[in-house]
């Protein structure tokens, strides 16, 4: 923890709110990268061994803290504060960071924090950040408090869906999982991830190996930012490969995390003849047009020693075939709130060598029924091309709760502290509250935080002056609750 931890501390030094931004510099030191949250539990469980606080570690290393309410107010119905502590690790390349075992280091850009060549983990250790410092400030005025800290929210909600519910009394929660200050979430799709995988058919290798690799490509949330319509690097290299007769796959692989659009891809490939070096000024070119959201795409094309064996022709068609047959974005649109993505999929990452392939996706939806017609359509694509498919962490819709005094107090408090009301709305992407709400019966519950960019990219940046009045508007709700 200690490597970044001075550098971190400088960055954020003389900003606002300074109690809040020095937790998020001293956790960023923390490595929290999914299914890699040891470190990140044992430090939150130590803050509240260090201040006195009632907490439990669960089996999964969820953290849950207990406050009492302030002076006045211990009799209260608590509130629970809720975020999730694992990130999502990405890196810029030839970025020399090792995220892994060091944490994130921070700097600062105008009125943004970010991160140097990684992702900066706005997305969510902002929420841990507001809930450790709410806890650490003993002039608030707040009922009860549970702090809910949830791991490895980013590959599966995992974590909320081990959460004993008997852990929790209170039934108003303020998740900060948000990235668009101003903006009250109150619904959520529902989604799950699904695996395709294909047996290898090998045969001995002869002819020509190329590497040919796509990078640049933007990026984004496959949730949040499904809609700016950012292109897929593996569908466009799956794409481009498909045109291709005769080829024979070596390898093949793409992406960094099922729920982030794929910013570059790779393919190992066999081909009878040599290919012309200048095909990838022409790829390059002909992608640019097609996709004019991701102006800094190229291409390289490489040749690479022949191994000595890859696919066969007919089992290299095959996968390239099921690959180029999977939908990809904006499938379609609500119909009951306008401009609001209603289902979607993201070919998040991409697998494959002598041993086969496994094609991974995030498949959303605020419609049941059209996720789950979307997953059948998924299988059946899987069952023609004689690939498995696997469902993996379905997790429910949050619903629009009609009476909800949570958001109305909400409202109000954000009008006063602001002279404007907030955005009420849903988000298409999925929050832990469709979860929880399910374990909790006759859950009341709002998502928000400050305005993140770019989030699950090496681009991620928080507003600082957003940061500030989400800060504010946490303590006048607690406050007014």
């Amino acid at each position: 923890m200690q490597r970044f931890y001075e550098e971190n501390m400088r960055a954020v030094a003389g900003l606002e709110p300074q109690a809040v931004l020095r937790q998020f510099a001293a956790l960023s030191c923390v490595p929290r990268g999914s299914h890699h949250t040891d470190q990140i539990a044992e430090y939150c469980a130590e803050f509240a061994r260090a201040r006195g606080l009632r907490y439990v570690k669960d089996a999964v290393g969820n953290v849950v803290i207990y406050q009492p309410g302030s002076v006045g107010r211990e009799h209260e119905a608590p509130v629970i504060l809720q975020g999730h502590t694992d990130m999502v690790i990405d890196r810029d390349e030839g970025c020399g960071e090792t995220m892994e075992t060091d944490g994130v280091r921070l700097k600062t850009d105008g009125d943004w924090l970010t991160a140097d060549g990684t992702t900066l983990g706005g997305d969510d250790g902002i929420a841990v950040a507001l809930c450790l410092a709410v806890l650490d400030d003993p002039t608030l005025s707040h009922p009860p408090l549970e702090v809910v800290l949830t791991v490895d929210e980013e590959v599966g909600m995992d974590g909320a869906r081990a959460l004993d519910p008997a852990l929790l009394s209170g039934r108003r929660m303020l998740n900060m999982d948000a990235e668009a200050e101003g903006t009250l979430w109150v619904s959520c799709t529902g989604g799950a991830r699904i695996d395709l995988a294909l047996d290898a058919q090998t045969a001995p290798a002869a002819g020509f190996a190329h590497r040919i690799i796509l990078s640049g490509f933007h990026g984004g949330h496959s949730g949040a930012e499904i809609h700016k319509r950012y292109a897929n690097a593996i569908h466009q290299l799956t794409a481009l490969l498909g045109e291709m007769d005769g080829l024979r796959l070596i390898s093949i692989c793409g992406g960094s995390a099922d729920n982030a659009i794929p910013r570059d891809a790779a393919a190992e490939i066999l081909t009878a003849a040599p290919l012309d070096p200048s095909r990838a000024e022409k790829w390059t070119a002909q992608l640019r047009q097609s996709c004019p959201r991701d102006p800094d795409l190229r291409v390289e094309l490489l040749p690479i020693d022949c191994p000595q064996t890859a696919w066969t022709a007919a089992a290299s068609a095959n996968a390239l075939q099921m690959l180029n047959r999977l939908p990809d974005g904006v499938i379609a649109m609500s119909e009951a709130l306008p401009g609001l993505v209603e289902t979607s999929l993201n070919l998040g990452l991409l697998h494959g060598d002598a041993s086969g392939l496994v094609a991974t996706l995030s498949v959303r939806s605020s419609v049941n029924a059209r996720r789950e017609a979307m997953q059948a359509r998924l299988a059946q694509i899987a069952a023609e091309s004689g690939a498995s498919f696997t469902l993996r962490s379905p997790y429910p819709a949050w619903e629009y709760r009609a009476d909800s005094p949570l958001r109305d107090c909400m409202q109000r408090v954000y009008a006063d502290l602001f002279g404007r009301p907030p955005v009420v709305t849903a988000i298409h992407a999925g929050l832990e509250c469709g979860i929880l709400s399910g374990k909790l019966p006759g859950l009341d519950c709002v998502s928000f935080g400050p305005d993140l960019l770019e989030i699950h990219t090496p681009r991620e940046r928080m507003s600082l002056p957003s940061t500030l009045r989400t800060w504010q508007f946490l303590c006048a709700v607690l406050a007014a609750l």
